[in-house]
């Protein structure tokens, strides 16, 4: 036997690892909408970048007559770029075995992933799997033990995204879970703990799999999941869209884009919002005034809808914005927008990207069910969140912001590096109508016109306690400023913090309410 018959060889032994399971299984894949690992990693990645690693592993298993092949072990691993930037990555083959994870399928995944760790780049994982091989045994769960294990000690070094591109369960739900984005996409991936058939077993209940753990219930319901794509091609983009607002790893900062804005003084700003606290709006009206044009990609969109978070670009910036929402829940905090917001805030910190908080919160959400539910734990998240990070902090207030919220909402005593109000802010302990009906209830009462003395004390309480220049005066707010110079006020506040360093007393990790 020769050289070139080795050779050939090799590429006989190639080609069988990248037809997975076979031509008939790739079908399959095809027919429930779904691409193979290797066509999902061409459409992610730049075109000629992707370079496979670990093809030729397999597996050791005997027991319980598992001794078929497994093609590339139901994994591919590997390496690419997107948009010139690199990037490490695994695709778990479905077609083989289900993209079940044995031991070296985990074998695999914790390699590349520690390669992605060693070189300071972001790791993809795309998974398609029905969760354990059973046939190994327990060296199945190790294997994913290793992978957790990976997840956990790399977060906030490097970013890792997941993207659930069908089935998703057991103890695969969980390092999706501890990843720093997951998403879903819609009819064709589901996660859950226990499926349909094991809940309805010990339970009695009866759900379908994409009702119990689908794109649209762990984006709208739970929260497990950041975005929701229509298709598998949309989902990959969305991954290609987000890392471009994202550092290589926690060492470095985000890269700046090419600003797209030509006008900074944004006059529509007055018109935005409306004058009387009482009338709702939408916040994302003030952003899309406020960043460059068409930059802001919104985070958990469905869910918590009280709160609106993303990344958008000023001056070619990429920053963490964190709003209130008025038009829905009056823009108050609950307990999932609590979870929302302090989960972006620390990894924007973990990352270097710069905070920015447009506020327009009336407070804690009141209620028994959210006391109950541990709305204390919950909110104490927030203030926790904005107190550790050290990246630039930046708040606007556009209108209201009372009582706790007001101050975990990155206010100066909480650590924020710039305040700003607009002139038509209420910054105060409660509401102008709840704290005047407490304070003067007596005089209101005796009054000859309680509907009359009510507004005039209202009004009092606003002019003296709750007007932005009385905070102005004590330090609380840097500076009044017409809203319409807002993103001016940005830029500026930006470019003087794009040097900040800040430490915190050495320890080994605080201690976060969870």
């Amino acid at each position: 036997m020769d050289i070139y018959e080795k050779i050939n060889e090799l590429y006989d032994k190639r080609r069988k690892v990248e037809l997975g399971g076979g031509d008939e299984r790739i079908e399959k894949q095809h027919q429930k909408g779904k691409l193979t690992a290797r066509e999902r990693i061409d459409l992610l990645l730049d075109k000629d970048s992707f370079v496979e690693l670990n093809s030729f592993v397999e597996h050791r298993a005997q027991s319980l007559g598992f001794s078929d092949e497994a093609p590339g072990e139901g994994v591919v691993t590997g390496y690419g770029k997107i948009e010139g930037r690199p990037i490490y990555l695994f695709a778990q083959d479905f077609t083989v075995y289900g993209g079940a994870l044995g031991e070296m399928h985990g074998q695999k995944i914790a390699h590349v992933m520690d390669l992605a760790a060693k070189n300071g780049v972001p790791f993809i994982g795309l998974n398609d799997s029905g969760g354990a091989r059973i046939q190994e045994g327990v060296v199945s769960l190790d294997g994913y033990g290793h992978v957790f294990y990976r997840n956990a000690i790399y977060s906030g070094v490097i970013p890792q995204i997941s993207v659930i591109m069908g089935p998703c369960a057991g103890g695969a739900v969980y390092s999706p879970a501890i990843t720093d984005f997951v998403i879903m996409v819609e009819e064709t991936s589901q996660m859950f703990i226990t499926g349909p058939k094991v809940i309805e077993t010990v339970t009695g209940e009866k759900i379908s799999s994409d009702d119990l753990g689908g794109a649209s219930v762990h984006n709208r319901l739970s929260g497990n999941a950041h975005f929701s794509a229509a298709d598998e091609e949309e989902a990959l983009m969305m991954v290609r869209k987000l890392l471009s607002y994202l550092p290589a790893n926690n060492k470095e900062k985000a890269p700046i884009a090419e600003n797209v804005k030509d006008v900074d003084y944004r006059s529509e700003l007055t018109e935005t919002i409306p004058f009387d606290p009482m009338r709702s709006y939408d916040v994302r009206s003030v952003i899309d005034e406020v960043v460059d044009d068409d930059s802001f990609m919104e985070i958990q969109k469905a869910f918590a809808k009280n709160a609106v978070v993303g990344f958008a670009r000023i001056k070619g910036q990429p920053v963490g914005l964190i709003c209130n929402q008025p038009k829905t829940m009056a823009g108050g905090l609950d307990i999932d927008a609590s979870d929302k917001i302090s989960r972006f805030i620390r990894f924007c910190d973990s990352f270097n990207i710069p905070l920015i908080t447009f506020e327009d919160v009336t407070g804690f959400f009141p209620g028994i069910k959210q006391e109950h539910g541990g709305i204390i734990r919950h909110g104490a998240k927030i203030l926790y969140a904005y107190s550790e990070a050290t990246v630039p902090k930046i708040t606007v207030i556009l209108r209201k912001a009372y009582g706790g919220a007001y101050v975990a909402l990155n206010s100066k005593s909480i650590g924020a590096d710039l305040v700003y109000a607009w002139p038509n802010a209420e910054i105060a302990v409660m509401g102008p109508e709840g704290a005047a009906n407490i304070i003067f209830a007596k005089e209101i009462a005796q009054s000859d016109d309680p509907e009359k003395t009510r507004a005039e004390k209202i009004e009092e309480y606003r002019q003296k306690l709750a007007n932005p220049f009385v905070a102005a005066s004590h330090g609380m707010v840097d500076d009044v400023i017409d809203p319409r110079e807002t993103r001016v006020k940005l830029i500026q506040g930006l470019d003087m913090l794009s040097r900040k360093h800040e430490d915190r007393p050495a320890k080994k990790h605080g201690n976060i309410p969870l």
